[in-house]
């Protein structure tokens, strides 16, 4: 599936769902066709079942687009990932700033699991610092709010979306439309952008929050530059949170806590990829990040595809012989019980993007009934009484 990816619109859903979501470098893949909404950090995200199959989609995608004066010549790639990987070349980073309020016990606990074995295995791991991680988050919504205001100006009901059915006179129509056809959330960021872009307030705000993105990208460079391959962080504070949590925050408040890991990259412009670890204790998904250089997005997948490898997170196959078969019966019954647990504490989109996903499975295996014997569904489900922090098992039938 494909998705914008403004602060970490897809890395997010992503890492939830237990899926692999790409952010590409900015300028790799065409905007066009692409709703505009903060043109400067706007990327097309890239949800996959695994490391590989966001490695095809890629490689197909990325290049110059006429229509699109922001694309840039992509680099020769090789036809697929490597399968046998030396990981003691790389060195990976641990950004100390990335240690949030909030972060849970769970989401903690895989982060060191990952960063131990990537040492383990003879890859050097060290502690890095990008020191102004802090003020991205006020950075990114000050710019947020100023290029929001900027495109949603374009939906005046006279050539773009709704228009009111008021006619009295062109003013009225204008903002009548405008009124009904943008939500609360909508109009709180083009009356802030708008005062941001006042005169009075340009130099204070706007330009401000740019002087401020360009030390944020600046930190990024400092430390891919002292020798750092990629950087290892949490994706999400927590697995998906419940729908009564979900609702008691405004959307300011939840864009802080969801995004904090993931703007930093848009505002850089770099790669990053969700790669799924484990299950918490709750039996949801947990997601990592890694960060790559500018226009290192294949090198970043080969990392990925490692960890991916070693990790063994279940991936559903639609095609192969009968053993993947039963391989993709196991990972539905995976999806079933996942599903079942969603629908009780996650929010809605959460559970919307699963329950789609689960369609698809559903569908491809249907479609391969005829050639391969019928579906039964495995009443097994997986055992949650298991210790938290365990990563689903590939044993069939489970």
């Amino acid at each position: 599936a494909l998705g914008s990816d403004t602060g970490g619109s897809t890395r997010n859903p992503g890492s939830l769902c237990g899926v692999v979501a790409l952010k590409p470098t900015y300028g790799l893949l065409s905007r066009h066709g692409l709703i505009p909404l903060v043109n400067s950090m706007d990327v097309p995200g890239i949800m996959t079942r695994s490391v590989h199959d966001a490695a095809t989609v890629l490689r197909i995608m990325q290049g110059r687009d006429e229509r699109d004066s922001t694309t840039i010549q992509a680099p020769s790639t090789p036809p697929s990932l490597p399968e046998h990987f030396d990981i003691r070349d790389i060195r990976v980073g641990i950004p100390k700033e990335y240690h949030a309020l909030g972060l849970s016990q769970d989401t903690l606990d895989q982060w060191s699991r990952v960063a131990t074995m990537f040492e383990q295995a003879g890859a050097q791991v060290q502690e890095v610092s990008l020191p102004h991680t802090q003020h991205s988050i006020v950075c990114y919504h000050v710019l947020c709010c100023c290029e929001v205001a900027s495109n949603m100006a374009r939906f005046d009901g006279l050539e773009y979306g709704h228009r009111s059915t008021v006619d009295s006179s062109t003013d009225a129509m204008y903002a009548t439309t405008r009124h009904e056809g943008f939500n609360n959330v909508v109009r709180r960021r083009i009356l802030s952008g708008n005062y941001f872009l006042l005169k009075s307030n340009y130099d204070r705000y706007f330009v401000k929050a740019q002087q401020m993105r360009r030390l944020i990208t600046e930190d990024f460079t400092n430390v891919f530059r002292s020798g750092i391959d990629v950087l290892l962080t949490p994706t999400t504070l927590s697995d998906a949170v419940r729908y009564s949590d979900f609702i008691q925050e405004d959307n300011r408040t939840r864009s802080a806590q969801e995004d904090i890991f993931t703007q930093p990259v848009n505002m850089a412009g770099l790669p990053a990829v969700t790669i799924p670890t484990a299950l918490s204790c709750r039996g949801l998904p947990i997601g990592l990040q890694l960060i790559g250089q500018t226009l290192q997005d294949w090198k970043l997948l080969t990392v990925a595809h490692w960890m991916e490898q070693q990790l063994s997170f279940p991936v559903i196959h639609f095609h192969g012989d009968s053993d993947e078969r039963e391989l993709d019966r196991s990972k539905v019954t995976f999806a079933f019980t996942a599903m079942t647990r969603l629908q009780t504490i996650a929010a809605p989109e959460v559970i919307l993007l699963h329950r789609r996903m689960l369609f698809n499975t559903a569908l491809a295996l249907s479609a391969r009934s005829t050639a391969m014997g019928p579906i039964t569904h495995h009443s097994s489900a997986p055992d949650h009484s298991e210790p938290c922090n365990r990563t689903p098992e590939r044993t069939k039938g489970k």
